[in-house]
């Protein structure tokens, strides 16, 4: 999943992104909010992690105006502001929910499996497609009982092809998902890393479930 970072203290969105990334999660960062504007209305993120006191626009304003312009991306306000009134004014411009500094990342991480979850209409965790079992939680593949060992890489890819199964997702859309503004290389790199989750997904069984669709892109399809 793609994660934009809006924090302008420069250690802290450093070591949020450094978690997240070890996570296995494609993060952006910036450090104002116009600057979290112009990204969030030019990619397609899956959550954004927003303080709220941010030079240029704060995260308020920000929030406003991602759903003025119709953006329903899930937003995390993360903030030392904790009075009520705070929060009640976030919620009320569209946040999806917040949390408080000092914060414990396992909180922080659990809470975007939340955002995201909700935000496809999925009310757990855990995806299937024919033997195929995810726990995003655990971060544990299983297929036929067998529990299949991935790298992050292959696992974000695993994950966004299941929680978009029997869909085609093009390279552009995987890479814009996968891969953040800094990367450099071209769509080939899908096609790599496909082949690598074939190898531990596909070839061990006589049901191939990761599909290639000419001049589309690749699907996960539920019944093989």
């Amino acid at each position: 999943m793609r994660i934009l970072i809006a924090e302008d203290e420069a250690d802290l969105n450093r070591v949020i992104a450094k978690k997240l990334k070890s996570e296995g999660y494609s993060v952006d960062c910036c450090f104002d909010g116009e600057e979290a504007l112009h990204c969030l209305c030019m990619a397609r993120y899956d959550a954004a992690v927003l303080d709220i006191m941010m030079p240029r626009l704060d995260g308020y304003g920000v929030v406003r105006a991602l759903r003025e312009r119709g953006i329903a991306t899930p937003v995390l306000f993360l903030t030392a502001r904790d009075t009520v009134e705070d929060k009640v004014r976030g919620l009320d411009l569209g946040a999806n929910d917040y949390l408080v500094k000092p914060f414990s990342f396992l909180e922080l991480t659990a809470r975007l499996r939340v955002l995201t979850r909700t935000a496809i209409g999925s009310p757990t965790n855990r995806f299937t497609a024919g033997d195929l079992t995810l726990d995003a939680d655990s971060r544990l593949v299983r297929r036929a009982g067998q529990t299949i060992q991935l790298t992050a890489r292959e696992y974000a890819l695993l994950e966004l092809l299941i929680r978009n199964k029997n869909r085609v997702l093009s390279r552009e859309v995987i890479e814009e998902k996968l891969w953040n503004f800094d990367y450099e290389g071209g769509t080939n790199v899908i096609d790599v890393y496909i082949r690598y989750l074939r190898r531990k997904i596909d070839e061990p069984f006589d049901t191939k479930l990761i599909h290639t669709v000419r001049g589309a892109g690749y699907m996960l399809r539920d019944e093989g």
